[in-house]
């Protein structure tokens, strides 16, 4: 199987500022965006990357160009370098963006921290999937066929009966910026039962969104009782609608692993050490 290329996880609509821009300019646009650094680009060609602390740094020179006040040339890769070698790029030289070029060096494309973590979370997704499919199969003696299909969030049926107001937040998040692992779906006359990801089901149904990615098992028998659809009966799930959202409480995993600081005594702290210095 060949590695996963730069071009299979880039940006390719890239947004860019012209070397003619001025200082002030390029940092009112990164203030009003989501970014922390910008291509420098003329006419397509890739000249350099603009960061937020370069800005910060020309503060009082705000109506200089970028052009005039810019490192020429960047680090920067091609479509077909594998993911593996661009981790090692952009961890080497503690970089959040890495921007894309073709053999005459035009732009056609930008990869950042957050597509190499998309890139790992659908890298570790087959091992998962063929587990739940043979243990499926030896549980109902049955064979399933394995697909890749958007499934509309309405035909979900889920076999969890709760999830966590503070988890959901966290997977609209991931849902947002692309980050989301697809679900684990089994394919029924009547939707899509859910195996794996009623979180991120509950924050897409939230979110609006119509469908959803998924991982579909498809059995040779769609007659055959499935162990889930039992426990789905039991507790009368029969649709997104019947999941309670527990408010408050944290998803065990959160519980365990963090620790939150409120505001009050990071208050009481700061009084202390002002009383005793």
């Amino acid at each position: 199987m060949a590695a996963p290329t730069v071009e299979e996880y880039m940006v390719k609509e890239v947004v860019s500022v012209s070397p003619d821009m001025t200082v002030g300019e390029v940092s009112e646009k990164m203030i009003k965006s989501n970014f922390h650094g910008f291509p420098i680009a003329e006419r397509g060609f890739l000249l350099g990357f603009v960061t937020a602390k370069e800005l910060l740094k020309y503060c009082d020179r705000k109506d200089e160009t970028i052009r005039e006040v810019m490192k020429t040339g960047t680090i920067c890769c091609k479509p077909n370098m594998t993911i593996d070698d661009a981790i090692r790029v952009l961890f080497r030289y503690g970089l959040r963006n890495l921007p894309v070029v073709d053999d005459n060096r035009k732009l056609v494309g930008i990869i950042s921290n957050i597509d190499i973590v998309r890139s790992q979370i659908e890298k570790s997704r087959p091992e998962k999937v063929n587990n739940v499919k043979s243990f499926m199969e030896h549980q109902n003696g049955i064979r399933m066929k394995v697909s890749f299909q958007d499934v509309p969030t309405e035909l979900a049926r889920p076999t969890q009966k709760e999830v966590y107001r503070d988890e959901l937040i966290g997977r609209q998040y991931e849902l947002k910026r692309g980050l989301n692992e697809p679900l684990i779906v089994i394919k029924r006359n009547y939707g899509y039962l859910i195996v794996d990801g009623h979180h991120r089901v509950m924050a897409a149904k939230e979110l609006g969104m119509k469908t959803f990615r998924a991982v579909v098992l498809e059995p040779n028998d769609m007659n055959v009782y499935l162990g889930l659809e039992k426990t789905a009966d039991r507790w009368g799930l029969h649709s997104l609608n019947d999941v309670k959202i527990i408010e408050g409480s944290k998803h065990p995993f959160i519980e365990t692993t963090t620790m939150l600081l409120p505001d009050e005594e990071v208050d009481h702290i700061q009084t202390r050490l002002k009383n005793s210095s």
